[in-house]
């Protein structure tokens, strides 16, 4: 990460602190700024102000505006679409967005006074840990990702807790939301903010709530997201009609059997490539709701088999134009990109390093966090073309700034 204090940098810094406007709390989001995308194991608050004052006997008042920042009354929102505006302009040279991606991951903790903090299933560490759990909206076009939202989810206990709302300062209109309900309302304000749009995926713990897809039909977004073995549909026949009765996925799969099967590539890995064995069909998802199942929108169900243990995955297709099975694939493959976005977000900008227990000192560490990444995007789309990227790793911290 080197030379980070360039004019581009300084060039979007007033962009943001526009938005922000008195002149102390323009410099200390840069301040911020620069200590999550400067070196240093640690980026929270307390060693962010000690890299950036001018001397330990000054650390201490570092500290207090660092903190007093970071929990004071700014705009999350307009940053946010500052930040993910910039970075799309410069996105767009290379290539229009295809992909809008929804999932969640975990900051590990040790108390119990972060907010919404609890004992939670947490896909970052494969098991149920204590930590808290943010769910994102990352786009993307071929070449680039962008993550452009953020919210913390909080858990019953949490909403429910008068005295723990007090303690985070968790605001009044703030209430219980489930994942899913994050999501979509992301979704939304992407929507509202004309952020172009892609092909909506998520994994199954997403895509198996029709609600959420419904979101995505609402808002004309396609979507390949993962559904769980049990989901029941209507298989459809050569005419356009549900037949027979709902069966499960699973059973769908055996029902095809094995010769509807067949390999597929969808890219090179660093060692072989990547294939698998996957199974198209037209369905219609059985669940219980109030429409009419002959109104429902017609998707392709998609059935992978691992060649390593034969497991099965599945996951419901839904696209306004045509498209190859092997494109199709590809589609559904692409998710992975967000899983690269956390470690970048992790692992160079210090998004799960915040050590503050507020609920608005949270969202704007973060806020700073997918700034500060939108700044490398924008600046690795104008620096460096994708056509002189093709022999390296697709990774906006490659050669950031």
């Amino acid at each position: 990460m080197d030379n980070v204090e360039g004019v581009p940098l300084q060039e979007f810094l007033g962009g943001v602190g526009e938005i922000l406007g008195n002149k102390p709390r323009r410099a200390s989001f840069a301040s911020y700024a620069l200590g999550l995308l400067g070196e240093g194991d640690r980026k929270s608050m307390e060693p962010i102000a000690m890299r950036v004052c001018d001397g330990v006997k000054h650390a201490d008042a570092a500290h207090q505006r660092v903190n007093h920042f970071i929990n004071s009354d700014w705009n999350d929102r307009e940053v946010r679409q500052y930040a993910a505006r910039y970075a799309i302009a410069e996105m767009l040279s290379a290539g229009a967005i295809n992909r809008w991606i929804i999932d969640d991951t975990g900051f590990l903790k040790q108390g119990k006074h972060s907010v919404g903090v609890q004992r939670q299933y947490t896909g970052s560490a494969g098991k149920i840990a204590n930590c808290q759990i943010g769910v994102s909206l990352v786009v993307a076009t071929a070449h680039d990702q962008v993550p452009i939202d953020f919210e913390l989810y909080l858990p019953r206990s949490w909403t429910d807790d008068p005295a723990r709302r007090q303690e985070a300062r968790i605001p009044e209109n703030v209430v219980f939301q489930t994942k899913i309900d994050l999501a979509i309302g992301m979704l939304q304000k992407a929507y509202d903010n004309e952020i172009p749009r892609g092909v909506l995926l998520a994994d199954a713990w997403y895509g198996d709530e029709p609600s959420f897809r419904q979101a995505a039909d609402d808002l004309s977004l396609d979507y390949a997201v993962g559904v769980n073995s049990d989901n029941r549909v209507w298989l459809v026949d050569s005419g356009g009609r549900r037949n027979g009765v709902p069966m499960t996925v699973s059973q769908l799969a055996e029902r095809l059997g094995p010769k509807a099967f067949r390999r597929f590539t969808w890219r090179e890995g660093t060692s072989k490539k990547l294939s698998a064995r996957f199974a198209f069909a037209t369905v219609v998802p059985a669940y219980r709701g109030a429409d009419d199942p002959a109104t429902r929108p017609k998707v392709m169900l998609v059935i992978e088999q691992s060649e390593d243990d034969d497991k099965l995955k599945f996951a419901f297709v839904k696209l306004s134009e045509n498209a190859s099975k092997k494109q199709i694939i590809r589609i559904l493959k692409d998710r992975w990109r967000i899983e690269r976005t956390y470690e970048d977000l992790k692992g160079e900008l210090g998004l799960d390093h915040f050590e503050g227990r507020r609920y608005r000192g949270w969202h704007h560490h973060v806020t700073v966090a997918l700034a500060c990444y939108a700044f490398t995007v924008a600046e690795r789309a104008r620096l460096f073309p994708p056509a002189l990227r093709r022999k390296t790793h697709n990774r906006p911290f490659d050669r950031a700034a």
